[in-house]
């Protein structure tokens, strides 16, 4: 099924790129594959920020098995970034990746960043997957680190995505949005609601990028099967089509 209203992917004559951003919450694969990777490639996606990959006996097999599926293959992250996982097309031409474990609070999770800088033509894109914990201070703290990762990738335009684990106007999701776009605020398309996906009621996936990146529609699409939608996992997907300007 094929995604409407959305700009494709391409490369401007001025060397800036049209890049389609999925962000995705896949609980481990714990659901249906199949149908996971049928929603991930209905959305075309150039680079994918997942949440929830696989961490424990072979993960590494599961990702690739994922990436596979999807007609893309991995980039970073997994069970090093403790969750978060990067995926991309073969349009994207890699600098470089980094997996980034954050500070342990004893009786919590372990949180990470999955990290990597990549180009498209002339364009040049920091990439960050998260997954906020599920705490508020934690959470806030965390929100500030994903900040100091920003500006320590050291490029002129990064996109951060995720499970912040909570709705717009937060504390955490504020903390961000102060210095970071929020998609589906700068360029509504699609659904609003991530979760769940038997019942849409609330927002707390997103895509988020500095300011250079123009986004040209985010949200959740609404030309997928309802049926994989629900099956695949226990968040719907966020897709973004943002447009990065030539370095």
């Amino acid at each position: 099924m094929a995604i409407t209203g959305l700009p494709n992917s391409r490369t401007e004559a001025d060397g800036s790129a049209v890049v389609r951003v999925l962000s995705y919450n896949i609980r481990s694969m714990r659901d249906d594959e199949d149908a996971l990777a049928r929603v991930i490639r209905a959305c075309a996606p150039d680079l994918v920020l997942v949440q929830e990959a696989p961490r424990f006996f072979r993960w590494r097999k599961h990702a690739a098995r994922l990436a596979a599926k999807s007609e893309l293959v991995v980039l970073s992250g997994g069970a090093t970034a403790a969750g978060p996982l990067l995926m991309c097309s073969l349009r994207a031409t890699v600098e470089r990746t980094e997996d980034v474990l954050l500070p342990l609070t004893p009786g919590l999770h372990r949180r990470g960043l999955a990290t990597a800088v990549v180009r498209f033509a002339g364009a040049r894109v920091g990439l960050i997957s998260c997954h906020l914990s599920l705490r508020s201070d934690e959470r806030y703290a965390q929100a500030g680190m994903v900040l100091d990762r920003v500006a320590a990738m050291d490029v002129p335009h990064t996109i951060v995505a995720g499970d912040l684990n909570e709705r717009p106007g937060g504390r955490s999701f504020t903390r961000l949005t102060k210095e970071l776009q929020d998609g589906w605020a700068a360029s509504p398309w699609g659904g609003e609601y991530t979760s769940t996906p038997t019942d849409p009621h609330q927002r707390i996936d997103a895509i988020l990028a500095t300011g250079g990146v123009e986004f040209l529609g985010c949200g959740v699409p609404a030309d997928l099967d309802p049926t994989d939608l629900r099956t695949a996992t226990d968040h719907l997907p966020v897709l973004a089509a943002v447009r990065i300007p030539a370095t």
